[in-house]
């Protein structure tokens, strides 16, 4: 069975976004970036049935300009055994990854693609549903477990008030979630070894003509802020609070 796998970089979860001076964009300069960890969790997963013997080959995608290498390297460090850069001038939005990653699938026919549910920038979590509607392959969304039974696979997902366990048949689209698994630590002897393999490179619009962002953002600001808490000594001065207050009594 081969893997593919999307990887998408995003600036570190420990770092602190700002907008940048004319409010249009996060600032990205200077920011330490990073895979999206949903992702690290689906090549986590990957590699595991790999070493379970139910894989025979890892290719990891991803989707930007040269500095995008950094993330296939840390894939390479982790085990992967491909990895494909897509040169896209402009970040697509959902519907254009789905479509650029909809190429790469016709074009390296896995069995299994194997994604992050959402990625920690947009939160959109739109590109695994929209990638599996444009192949016509079955879907298992926000999945936190993965259990394979001959040509079929037992995902384990969240919905709301519990989960759910959905049999697929192979081949089929997996979203992840972070309760999947542990993704392991790279060691820096393996991340000096990553830097010498090779990464293909592939031109985004041979892939797919015309797969630009259709979206425009008008603005990014943030959040308003919020009233300090309060620290209440008896239920009925809470009540008194609710009633006289917030006045939803």
């Amino acid at each position: 069975m081969k893997i593919l796998v999307p990887i998408k970089r995003v600036v570190d979860y420990n770092v602190q976004v700002r907008p940048t001076d004319d409010g249009r964009q996060v600032e990205l300069a200077g920011v330490k970036m990073s895979p999206n960890p949903f992702d690290e969790n689906a090549l986590e997963e990957a590699l595991r049935l790999k070493e379970a013997g139910l894989a025979t080959e890892i290719v990891a995608v991803t989707f930007g300009n040269s500095m995008n290498q950094d993330v296939l390297r840390h894939a390479l460090a982790m085990g992967v055994d491909r990895a494909i850069l897509v040169d896209v001038d402009k970040q697509p939005d959902s519907l254009g990854v789905a479509k650029l990653l909809k190429a790469i699938v016709k074009r390296e026919t896995p069995q299994l693609v194997l994604m992050g549910k959402q990625a920690i920038d947009y939160d959109a979590g739109q590109t695994p549903q929209m990638l599996a509607g444009l192949l016509g392959w079955p879907q298992g969304t926000f999945v936190s477990k993965v259990e394979f039974k001959g040509e079929q696979v037992e995902v384990t997902r969240e919905i709301d008030g519990g989960t759910e366990t959905l049999k697929l048949q192979l081949p089929v689209v997996i979203s992840v979630d972070l309760r999947l698994n542990s993704p392991r630590f790279v060691k820096l002897p393996n991340l000096m070894m990553a830097k010498k393999k090779p990464i293909e490179t592939l031109s985004a619009s041979e892939l797919v003509p015309n797969c630009e962002s259709k979206l425009k953002t008008l603005g990014i600001s943030y959040p308003p802020s919020r009233k300090p808490a309060q620290m209440l000594t008896s239920v009925d001065e809470l009540i008194g609070k609710l009633k006289n207050e917030a006045g939803v009594l």
